[in-house]
């Protein structure tokens, strides 16, 4: 295994690599930059002399090399539009939010979605069955932004519900749990349908298999054949998508934390792409890559804990 990470892990950093440098040469490429943008009032000359400080008169190749210096150390650089504050500070004030947002979505998603699952292939071709399937293709439809929304006019404002908005450091957890309900609930309504129709596609696959009608043949009870056999077995497709869903989740969705106001870093990525504030949208696109390539390892990691049959090369004892 200790081989097999340090393989992985160099694949990781060539795949960095590769998004970094695309990342750097396309965001490049665009028309205009952080001064035009943010100092567009100011005479050519004041814009000029502010370009030569943060080193963008210099040609794209020589400042690729410096920055990769910098990255090398572990320095995302500074944001042009806000001095003083870096990419790796900003991460580290607001990555929590979305951690927060995303941990409680994949969980609810997860959660609610194989038990839907399981229960429709149990009670397959009933009214169970039936409505499972609808609330499937309603969160396949429906789009996370649309459901925040009527989350939003029907839900919020009740109960001491929050419409919007964010607590403060300060608060308790208890407290804070009201302004993260209905985010949650946007954000994993996605991922209920989608688990709960791999896990249903999945246990009714399982069922047929001969080893299934062995174990009932031996009088295996019930409860066992459901545990034993066919949940561990019918969840390793659920592992799969499992990884890059919980990457993409924690990461933060960009329509949903700006719906709900919430400072995380999807919210704060539309700002600096609008502003083309160049190194904090290198430095949040570095992290979310590596976020995302960090849960295809754990995924890889976990197959063969759920798994033992499997190895980490892929190929089964």
């Amino acid at each position: 295994m200790f081989k097999y990470i340090c393989k992985r892990i160099g694949y990781m950093a060539l795949t960095l690599w590769i998004v970094v440098t695309a990342t750097f040469f396309l965001m490049n490429s665009m028309p205009g930059d952080p001064v035009a943008v943010q100092y567009n009032k100011l005479p050519p000359e004041i814009r000029q002399v502010i370009r030569e400080q943060y080193g963008l008169d210099k040609p794209v190749s020589q400042r690729y090399v410096s920055y990769l210096k910098n990255l090398s150390q572990g320095n995302m650089g500074d944001s042009f539009i806000t001095p003083g504050i870096s990419a790796n500070q900003y991460i580290k004030e607001r990555f929590p939010n979305s951690l927060r947002i995303g941990l409680q979505a994949v969980f609810c998603g997860l959660t609610i979605g194989i038990i839907l699952g399981i229960i429709a292939a149990f009670k397959r071709n009933t009214f169970v069955d039936y409505t499972v399937i609808f609330i499937a293709i309603l969160g396949v439809s429906i789009p996370s932004f649309v459901m925040a929304a009527l989350l939003q006019k029907y839900i919020g404002g009740k109960g001491g519900l929050p419409i919007a908005g964010w607590y403060s450091p300060g608060d308790s957890f208890f407290s804070t749990v009201k302004f993260t309900i209905l985010p949650t609930l946007a954000l994993s309504f996605s991922s209920v349908a989608t688990y709960a129709r791999y896990m249903k596609t999945s246990v009714l696959d399982v069922i047929s298999q001969d080893y299934i009608i062995t174990a009932q043949a031996k009088g295996v009870s019930k409860v066992a054949i459901a545990w034993k056999h066919i949940i561990r077995n019918a969840i390793l497709p659920i592992i799969t998508i499992l990884g890059p869903q919980i990457a993409a989740v924690i990461t933060g969705s960009f329509v949903i934390e700006r719906i709900f106001a919430i400072p995380g870093l999807g919210n704060a990525m539309i700002d600096f792409i609008a502003n083309k504030d160049y190194n904090m949208i290198m430095g949040l696109t570095i992290f979310f890559s590596f976020l995302y390539i960090v849960a295809l390892l754990i995924v890889d990691i976990l197959y063969t804990l759920i798994d033992p049959r499997i190895r980490l090369s892929g190929s089964k004892k």
